[in-house]
């Protein structure tokens, strides 16, 4: 449609109203003559004025205002509140790490930036409401690892978050490695000897269940160990974690900002972390390769997306808020003691590093042929 504006001395009206107007030339209104009690020429050329004012109100009301459809300057993000969506159940690492930044986010704009989870559904609640929601800056979906496993491990998935607009990773950080302090092991080496003693016997939770990151850590380590261990699903680290603290689980994996803080407290016993080197959150914990078990290497990130359409300044404006709110010495020195590195990525590397991290976990699907629950 063309954007070709039609101009009056008065006012200044979108192309998409020129029928309108074109119909308010054309209609003639009725001359009112003395022949009427109380009427006159004056009278007759007042009403008509009227009419014409009442008429082109009429139109501009019902033309689009383009300073209200966005803020392309993505500057107006207060005034509003800000909807953070989480797509698994309360109390989990991406749960809280979401408050944690939504927390400081609220302070520095001064408006109230909210979690909402939607647990379930392999994501797709929380991402129908995200692309359902306007481009606006106001809703956005903080993921995880997780989150992008899904995509590759259903092929039918019906959205690509790659199509979504980026806005930032937020951190990231190992997996590490727990049991339930009753089993009585301490170290890595101990739990696989114990499994391949009992073959099957051992459960282990999986938060978020079978797309998970956590999922894809147990599966990696049975693999690589050469153990076989019963992987029960939920849907979210929270509820999985009671679980391994009332005893009816073995062990599981999980992100650094919740499990760090149990195993700190001496709640679980903590056996290994999944990265390259040991966290600075727990340096007595040994690497799972330091543990006995080659080319093992995971790492899990948390980050931000928004609506496909969100203006680029809009996004920027959020990442700029998200690194100003990681950047916080109290969010700074949480983060730290979770085991997490901060990060509030640009926009763009953030996009490239998301499509980087689907191919790693597409490859790892395929080859290790593993399919949905």
């Amino acid at each position: 449609m063309t954007s070709r504006v039609v101009r009056s001395r008065a006012v200044s009206v979108p192309v998409e109203s020129e029928t309108a107007l074109a119909l308010l030339r054309s209609t003639r209104f009725p001359r009112r003559t003395g022949s009427h009690p109380g009427s006159s020429p004056g009278q007759a050329f007042a009403g008509k004025r009227y009419a014409l004012a009442l008429l082109v109100g009429a139109v501009l009301a019902s033309s689009p205002k383009p300073a209200q459809a966005q803020d392309l300057s993505g500057k107006d993000l207060f005034g509003r509140p800000i909807r953070v969506l989480v797509g698994l159940a309360a109390g989990g690492a991406t749960d809280v790490m979401a408050r944690l930044v939504a927390q400081k986010m609220s302070e520095n704009l001064r408006t109230t930036v909210f979690v909402e989870n939607k647990a379930g559904g392999n994501f797709i609640p929380a991402l129908r409401e995200l692309t359902n929601s306007p481009a606006d800056g106001h809703t956005l979906f903080f993921i995880s690892t997780s989150t992008l496993i899904t995509q590759p491990l259903h092929p039918d998935y019906p959205f690509d978050l790659t199509n979504l607009t980026p806005v930032t990773q937020v951190a990231t950080g190992p997996l590490i490695l727990v049991v339930k302090n009753a089993l009585g092991i301490k170290t890595l080496p101990q739990l696989i000897e114990h499994a391949k003693m009992n073959p099957g016997k051992l459960s282990f939770g999986a938060g978020g269940g079978t797309g998970s990151s956590l999922y894809f850590a147990t599966e990696l380590l049975k693999a690589k160990a050469g153990i076989k261990i019963t992987i029960v699903n939920y849907r979210g680290a929270g509820p999985a974690l009671n679980d391994l603290l009332g005893g009816h689980i073995d062990g599981m994996f999980d992100a650094m900002p919740v499990m760090v803080v149990q195993a700190k407290e001496g709640k679980v016993t903590a056996l290994a972390v999944t990265g390259a080197k040991r966290s600075p959150a727990l340096p007595e914990v040994p690497t799972i390769m330091e543990a006995g078990v080659p080319d093992y290497e995971m790492s899990g990130w948390f980050g931000i997306l928004a609506p496909a359409g969100t203006p680029p300044a809009i996004a920027q404006r959020l990442r700029d808020e998200v690194a100003k709110a990681v950047a916080a010495p109290g969010v700074a020195a949480t983060l730290g003691s979770q085991g997490m590195v901060p990060l509030a990525t640009q926009p763009g590397e953030w996009a490239k590093y998301l499509k980087s991290e689907l191919e790693v976990y597409t490859k790892i699907t395929k080859d290790a042929n593993i399919k949905p629950e």
